[in-house]
């Protein structure tokens, strides 16, 4: 069952997600920001200004999910204006940045991370991640850019929803089972195998 906004406030109160924001906020010190917060059936998180690394186009390079060349990502560094804090996702190209919230998912709910309309309608795509049951930590967040022009991504502002589905109680939680991202700090998390 998908659960509602009365129910993640009620699990925010316990720890669930830290800071929690229990509004859709859409306007912060009179500037206008993609929107964050609690909704009807989700969340929306925030992107961290503290780590965002795009994949550098390396002639000849494989990238290999077994043995994984951090060199084959770059920091990029946070700008502002007065549009706010953001990133710059290249065109055609993919990027890892991190969760401003910290999670701490119960033990009988996954989590579903979709993208948001306005990020999909510049061309970002986020993709579809879970955080398994009893998971904490802050998400490593993956955008692909699928425009042709470079895109600015918000730091502090909404960049993706998490949809809470509760299932019947599972018989190995992914903390039970010392899950390979459990307690992932809030820095991008490379992959792991």
């Amino acid at each position: 069952m998908l659960k509602n906004d009365k129910w993640i406030i009620e699990q925010a109160e316990m720890g669930m997600i830290e800071p929690f924001e229990g509004s859709l906020v859409r306007e912060v010190e009179n500037r206008r920001v993609v929107s964050y917060g609690l909704s009807s059936y989700g969340y929306d998180l925030r992107l961290a200004p503290t780590d965002f690394r795009v994949f550098k186009h390396i002639p000849g390079t494989v990238v290999n999910p077994k043995r994984f060349d951090p060199k084959n990502l770059e920091s990029v560094p946070l700008q502002s204006d007065e549009d706010g804090s953001f990133f710059i996702i290249p065109a055609n190209s993919y990027a890892l940045g991190v969760s401003l919230e910290r999670l701490k998912i119960p033990k009988n709910i996954t989590v579903l991370c979709i993208g948001k309309s306005t990020m999909a309608r510049c061309g970002i795509i986020a993709n579809i991640t879970p955080a398994e049951a009893s998971w904490e930590g802050y998400l490593t967040l993956e955008f692909s850019n699928a425009s042709s022009a470079d895109c600015r991504i918000y730091s502090g502002e909404g960049v993706l929803q998490i949809l809470f589905l509760e299932g019947e109680p599972c018989q190995t939680t992914y903390a039970e089972r010392f899950g390979k991202y459990q307690d992932q700090p809030q820095v991008v998390t490379l992959a792991k195998v």
